[in-house]
């Protein structure tokens, strides 16, 4: 619990996840199609509600950006005033899900999928937030965003005459060329200052001291304004299935990137390790308040988690107070966020947006062969193409159709180096199913030989095979045949670093989110 030797770290580190939060929170939710005081609202309600009662103590809850393309689409379909009932119900199955300890199963997801799924949101943030950063309006699905993107740069260059077009493109070219300098060559004793806050900073100052006329965050006069709690008429709507299916999928999403995100986080400090059933709980009771307001769904986010513990942060206070400082920022100095263009946040998701597009997950996944590279581009596709829910079941699919490809697939390759040995080469998983493939290989070895069994490549073996194997050598005995596994091959692949060091996990995790 908290304590005065850690008081100080704490709140510190507040101030840190504070500084993150604000721009993310306003730009995720214009991304979304809300107003930026629904963002705010949203990370207030993480951090006091969610930060209070949270299995993983050191991770921060808020908007998220992998949410960003559900939302949208929700709010395009159904309006905004359903986004709060919508909340509200896969907050409920969130908590139930909780309850029911079934917090483990949403980190069985295979890396391919989650690169996938991260990809794919990156590239639709990126085409929409693209025409956003340009005061234009973003199309009506991701293709469209994409394919008309050259448009929205011609907007933004030509005619040369000051459009406001223009001027936004000024500021949110300034914003992405002042995140990547600002990551790259920040100085050692500003480094508490996000890159994104630096950004908004400047973009507004250009704003202000130019007076552009461009899109500028609207926030209202009191934070009691930005709550619309859902009538009984709106309640009644989520009884129907494409609602209750629209909750379910948004409540998936939601926990497979909270829970995650706990994983990551908990490699990156030596504190206690997260509680993943009580995390889901805390999870569904945030988004269920955050609904009853009509707020944005949240998730732990691992950029302001990272930023927490690399700020010293110890308990759950720090998470807790950066929901308060926003909730002071709002209350008392609105005036302050409405100097901020809607440009510049934009720009701070189009970089995120670039970000989640990681290079090294291709070159990752390429490592393990092309299966996984194959689900990989078949998420993204699926994401880009239809929506995020459907991509991500389709690379469910089709990792759970590789998994049986996996459990039924053997290659066996016998060699003869010279008359005294042979090599019986093993790769996939040997089974029952391919005993008469082993039994006709076993049978071509000849009598008299030292048979080197190699298991390098074998993901799998049942009790048939080996029994299979066994009853080789107790019959070649008497022919003075001998087996040897390759036990030491098996060893050194497994030795082999599969892990980055906690340090540079945490650096590519900030960069990618």
């Amino acid at each position: 619990m908290f304590s005065n030797s850690t008081l100080r770290q704490d709140f510190l580190a507040s101030l840190v996840v504070f500084l993150v939060a604000l721009p993310l929170c306003m730009g995720i939710a214009i991304a979304s199609g809300v107003p930026p005081a629904t963002g705010l609202l949203t990370g207030i309600v993480g951090g006091l509600v969610v930060g209070s009662i949270a299995g993983a103590p050191l991770q921060v809850t808020g908007p998220a950006a992998g949410l960003v393309v559900i939302v949208f689409k929700l709010v395009q379909d159904h309006g905004v005033a359903m986004l709060g009932p919508v909340v509200l119900l896969a907050g409920l199955f969130q908590l139930m899900a909780g309850l029911l300890r079934l917090g483990q199963w949403f980190r069985a997801i295979t890396p391919d999928v989650i690169y996938g799924m991260l990809a794919g949101i990156g590239v639709l943030i990126f085409a929409g937030q693209f025409h956003v950063m340009l005061d234009d309006r973003p199309r009506a699905s991701g293709i469209q965003n994409l394919f008309s993107i050259p448009e929205a740069i011609y907007k933004g260059i030509f005619p040369i005459d000051g459009s406001p077009h223009e001027m936004a493109a000024l500021l949110g070219l300034s914003s992405i060329v002042v995140l990547v300098l600002w990551t790259a060559y920040r100085p050692a004793g500003l480094r508490f200052l996000p890159a994104a806050l630096v950004a908004v900073v400047v973009a507004s100052a250009i704003a202000a001291i130019g007076r552009l006329e461009v899109r500028y965050v609207d926030v209202p006069s009191t934070l009691f304004a930005a709550i619309q709690i859902p009538t009984l008429e709106l309640l009644q709507k989520l009884a129907s299935w494409e609602m209750i299916f629209e909750a379910l999928g948004l409540a998936f999403v939601a926990s497979a990137e909270t829970q995650l995100s706990a994983v990551a986080v908990d490699r990156m400090h030596d504190g206690p390790r997260a509680d993943y059933d009580r995390e889901l709980v805390a999870q569904g009771v945030g988004n269920m308040v955050s609904g009853l307001l009509g707020g944005l769904p949240m998730t732990g986010v691992i950029v302001r988690s990272t930023a927490n513990v690399q700020a010293g942060a110890k308990t759950r206070l720090s998470t807790i107070l950066h929901g308060l400082w926003l909730l002071i920022l709002v209350v008392l100095f609105p005036g302050v966020l409405r100097l901020i263009p809607i440009s510049c946040l934009a720009a701070v998701l189009v970089y995120t947006g670039w970000k989640l597009m990681n290079p090294q997950h291709v070159r990752r996944l390429v490592s393990y062969g092309k299966l996984p590279l194959a689900i990989y581009l078949a998420t993204v596709v699926g994401i880009v193409t239809t929506d995020l829910l459907k991509g991500v079941l389709l690379g469910l699919a089709l990792s759970l159709l590789r998994l049986l490809y996996e459990m039924t697939h053997l290659k066996v390759r016998v060699e003869r180096p010279d008359a005294e040995r042979a090599d019986l080469h093993l790769e996939g998983s040997a089974t029952f199913v391919r005993l008469p493939t082993l039994a006709k290989a076993l049978e071509s070895v000849p009598r008299g030989v030292a048979l080197h069994i190699h298991l390098d490549k074998l993901n799998y073996i049942d009790h048939a095979c080996l029994e299979l194997i066994g009853d080789w050598e107790e019959k070649n005995k008497i022919y003075g045949s001998t087996l040897v596994v390759e036990w030491e091959e098996l060893v050194s692949r497994y030795r082999r670093p599969f892990r980055e060091d906690t340090t540079s996990e945490a650096r590519r995790l900030v960069s990618v989110r």
